[in-house]
């Protein structure tokens, strides 16, 4: 019998799930400026305003977690969805008090999904896809970005802001509600699945993914591998985030570039980073195949590229012209993109029943990262040497990523 490929149309669904989140969440990053000054505020209290969205997006991730165990992914899922869509309407109507609350509901709304979405994947995939697939769904999360970046420069010139973030909370509905008609927590429950496909999903191991209502905290913080993939996740989430938030600004003020020139801009590292993790994946569970080796496929590689990433970080300082900087930048951020499938596959391979927790737990730590860094670049402007001093904390922060990657071994947890 022919395998059935339902696992790919899954796959395309909390791809495009993860688009739209990202597409809603930095949504405010190109537009800031000039709701700054619309809006009459300092560059302290829209880098509050940004970061507004990542402190409780961290906080609830490990609670996302537990619900989406209790609901099952698809209700989960599609609930979490209108939840942002919602958010996103609300950003049109307030002052700095309500779009601060609105953007801290979305960082709750969007919190379960990489823990859940990691979770459908260690489901529907065999481990030695599992990093592509990883790659993908890490992919299209700048996917949204990239999207959002020119499209919010035009219409904040066109249509203004407000309006604009009304228009972008209708995709998220209809998103939510074909996933929850389409969408089944198991290949076994989907009418779409056959036999065949269903003996290739777990050709090579038991998934261990099934929900259980007990996670082993202390066996959990007890390990190494978690720490590490933390640490690692806090690093490179808090030099990620500089795309998101301050990153048109820096083209604005430091470089000379327009308004709508930093929109498009902004889009080339962020297609390095779709295009990185999808490379990134397919390398990866190649190598794993060949060698056999976990860590050369996962720590080796990943390791390796967030290295070459500083580096080339460190380069754009000498470079005078905008673009080719960016560009530079821009490789790095493909180098970077890497770490992303890996880090799912890792996830996958070391959870055993507890995938949604792990996943949950270095999501957390990693947007405690993102949460911080907004906030940090306003002072490092002010009293560090300006923008020289945030890329070099930007590259930086890779380098340590690379060493706690290096220092991960892979410890499945099974209890």
């Amino acid at each position: 019998m022919k395998p059935t490929r339902t696992r790919f149309i899954v796959l395309a669904g909390i791809c495009a799930g993860a688009a739209l989140a990202y597409f809603t969440r930095n949504g405010v990053g190109p537009a800031e400026s000039t709701i700054r000054a619309e809006l009459g505020i300092t560059k302290e209290q829209s880098g509050m305003l940004m970061s507004s969205f990542f402190w409780p997006y961290a906080l609830c991730q490990i609670p996302a977690a537990m619900l989406a165990q209790r609901l099952g992914s698809r209700w989960s899922l599609s609930l979490y969805g209108v939840l942002w869509s919602l958010a996103t309407a609300c950003l049109a109507w307030g002052n700095l008090a309500v779009m601060t609350g609105a953007r801290a509901f979305m960082g709750m709304a969007q919190a379960g999904l990489v823990p859940v979405g990691t979770t459908v994947m260690a489901r529907w995939f065999p481990r030695t896809a599992q990093a592509s697939a990883s790659g993908a769904f890490s992919g299209f999360m700048s996917v949204g970005s990239i999207i959002a970046a020119p499209l919010t420069a035009w219409l904040v010139v066109s249509i203004g802001w407000r309006w604009m973030f009304v228009w972008y909370a209708v995709p998220g509905v209809l998103w939510a509600a074909w996933f929850a008609v389409w969408y089944r927590n198991r290949p076994a429950e989907h009418p779409a699945v056959n036999a065949a496909e269903r003996a290739q999903i777990e050709q090579d191991a038991p998934h261990e993914a099934a929900e259980t209502p007990r996670v082993p905290w202390g066996l959990l913080l007890r390990s190494p591998a978690l720490w590490c993939l933390c640490l690692q996740q806090f690093c490179r989430a808090a030099g990620y985030i500089f795309f998101a938030s301050w990153f048109a600004t820096y083209l604005q003020e430091e470089r000379g570039v327009t308004i709508l020139g930093s929109g498009w801009l902004t889009t080339l590292p962020l297609l390095a980073d779709v295009t990185g993790c999808m490379a990134g994946g397919l390398l990866s569970d190649v190598l794993l195949r060949r060698t056999g080796s976990q860590r050369l496929a996962r720590q080796g590689l990943t390791a390796t590229a967030l290295l070459l990433c500083a580096g080339l970080i460190f380069c754009a300082w000498f470079v005078a012209n905008p673009v080719i900087a960016v560009l530079v930048i821009s490789a790095g951020m493909f180098c970077a993109a890497t770490a992303n499938p890996c880090l799912g596959a890792t996830v996958m391979n070391i959870g055993g029943p507890h995938v949604a927790t792990l996943s949950a737990t270095t999501n957390m730590c990693g947007n405690l990262g993102a949460a911080a860094f907004p906030i940090l670049v306003p002072w490092l402007l002010a009293h560090a040497g300006g923008w020289n001093a945030v890329l070099a904390g930007f590259g930086a922060l890779y380098i340590i990523a690379a060493v706690f990657w290096l220092l991960i071994r892979n410890e499945r947890i099974s209890q």
